[in-house]
């Protein structure tokens, strides 16, 4: 473990370098929240109802301030690619001469990414979040709370194995942007960032509530928006581990197979 130690300190520099540029694109990011509950507003105000999706209008601005949360926990910005990039120009090959799991450097990079994403955006969503504190619910109970950071974790390395496995689809396509760019709006619609899954009629939600997507933000958001027990937590979370453990399988199994195909070309 001693080496991935390493690699994490050394990103973490990496990450704090240009730690203004960091902090500056990330307090910019959240400008569209103003803009996004003023639609909302206008949507509830245009449907002439109290409640959409089972949500109302405080209940909707609270949702999608959380989302953020889950969804920065979840999303894996550039894996896929730069799995993808790796295997098309030949630059994963000094990784299968040195003693390092790939998967494993990568998740390690993940994790210093998010921490220092974190601690630069804690002003950030601090302000926001008192801004808008009059649509945020109450405080759950610890016990809830404890398992809502416990989900967000768990979101975190679903998001690194969906996004992984389809970064390693390389193996098998040449040119896979295209491939890449459909998921990634896959990824953006089913996993409630765009809206609340349950807006979405009764059969298509049914069915996009059991993909890993909804997992990775739509349920850890939940948890504090609607107010949830313990006993209505705990299978969110086994949903969570589920997915994951089938994902990584899938993705070690993708990357046995895919070194078969591996030629080491470019570079």
């Amino acid at each position: 473990m001693r080496k991935y130690w390493v690699v994490l300190s050394v990103a973490l520099s990496e990450r704090l370098i240009y730690r203004a540029d960091f902090f500056v694109s990330t307090f910019l990011r959240f400008i569209p929240i103003i803009t996004t509950i003023l639609l909302w507003r206008a949507i509830f105000d245009g449907a002439g109802a109290e409640r959409l999706g089972g949500l109302a209008y405080a209940d909707m601005v609270s949702y999608y301030l959380f989302i953020m949360i889950s969804r920065a926990f979840g999303s894996m910005p550039g894996l896929a690619s730069g799995i993808a990039r790796d295997v098309r120009e030949g630059d994963l090959r000094k990784f299968l001469l040195q003693p390092i799991d790939y998967l494993g450097y990568l998740i390690t990079l993940r994790v210093a990414h998010k921490l220092v994403y974190y601690i630069l955006a804690f002003i950030p969503f601090a302000i926001v979040f008192w801004i808008c504190r009059g649509f945020l619910p109450g405080w759950p109970s610890p016990g809830v709370f404890g398992l809502y950071l416990v989900s967000l974790g768990l979101a975190f390395l679903l998001g690194f194995a969906v996004n992984a496995l389809i970064g390693l689809s390389a193996f098998w396509f040449l040119e896979v942007n295209s491939l890449l760019y459909i998921f990634m709006i896959g990824q953006y619609f089913l996993s409630g960032h765009m809206f609340p899954l349950s807006l979405l009629p009764d059969g298509v939600r049914t069915v996009v509530e059991w993909l890993p997507f909804a997992y990775e933000t739509y349920y850890p958001t939940l948890i504090l928006v609607q107010h949830q027990t313990v006993e209505q937590v705990l299978p969110i979370l086994a949903g969570q581990l589920a997915w994951i453990i089938v994902l990584l399988a899938a993705g070690r199994l993708a990357w046995a197979r895919g070194l078969r195909r591996y030629a080491a070309f470019g570079g």
